[in-house]
């Protein structure tokens, strides 16, 4: 790690650790919709009301319970009905995850178009780890697509740092540098300070531990096999990883040769469950 991106990490882990830099907060809608699901008296109701309140997120929500991957044999018209099938836990895990979209936005333009491909990148591997875990694990798959869509959570901080050091935002190379640093262990951070269930928490810096040791197939593995897949083919440095040395695919039981590997067949229930999350 060069001097300069050593200084600037241990800026940012200062300004963390003193409370100049804030750890972002969940939308109220999605911090309401976690409190409803932690309290085993609530309703399907209650949670009606609580998500009822936001009108793009009802909306949302409806698009998700007809998507091809759920749908059932009636289209679903209306929240209670979206409620009724998908149940309180699934509903409170893509309602959190839909809910963050709008942390991914900012005044700076070159902030903004940062966020929004961090935001389109983790919605594609999001959906990705919908179609592995269903396939694949006895996992949740409502669980593994809030895992995808934060799995790059750390990055929130580090880029309102760069928004107030204009010298840093103009650096890319730095600045990527010290997000692919940075992004796991305050990604933890933000997702333990958010009371995430820990299965999810440690997320952000498991997934790219590739010769990560684990009794079975877990959340942190779903997401590797995801993020290389999308990577797969690209100039991302990612797409030069060996596969081979990726202990995640043995435990979801899949060909670390993911070329010539069963893909295909689920590759329009990928794209449905990406477009279930666009």
């Amino acid at each position: 790690m060069s001097q300069l991106v050593e200084k600037v990490s241990q800026d940012i882990i200062a300004a963390l650790e003193s409370d100049q830099l804030v750890l972002p907060t969940l939308p109220e809608v999605a911090l309401r919709v976690r409190e409803v699901a932690e309290d085993p008296d609530a309703s399907i109701s209650q949670m009606g009301k609580v998500i009822g309140s936001d009108a793009a997120l009802t909306a949302r929500l409806i698009k998700v319970a007809n998507s091809p991957l759920l749908r059932g044999s009636r289209e679903i018209n209306d929240l209670q009905m979206a409620l009724a099938r998908l149940g309180i836990e699934y509903i409170c895990n893509i309602a959190t995850g839909l809910a963050m979209s709008q942390m991914f936005q900012a005044t700076s333009d070159l902030v903004d178009k940062r966020l929004r491909e961090v935001w389109n990148r983790s919605s594609e591997i999001a959906g990705i780890c919908h179609v592995m875990c269903k396939h694949r694990t006895k996992l949740r798959p409502d669980q593994a697509t809030l895992a995808g869509l934060v799995h790059r959570i750390g990055v929130l901080p580090i880029l309102t740092y760069a928004e107030e050091n204009p010298s840093l935002l103009r650096d890319s190379f730095t600045l990527d540098t010290v997000i692919e640093a940075l992004n796991g262990p305050i990604g933890d951070r933000i997702l333990k300070h958010w009371a995430f269930p820990d299965p999810l928490i440690h997320i952000p810096s498991q997934h790219v531990q590739f010769d990560r040791v684990a009794p079975e197939a877990d959340y942190a593995d779903i997401v590797t096999v995801a993020v290389l897949q999308s990577y797969m083919g690209s100039n991302h440095p990612l797409a030069s990883v060996d596969y081979s040395t990726v202990t995640a695919f043995a435990r979801l039981g899949l060909d670390s040769d993911m070329e010539n590997a069963e893909g295909d067949d689920l590759s329009a229930e990928m794209e449905a469950a990406m477009a279930m999350l666009q």
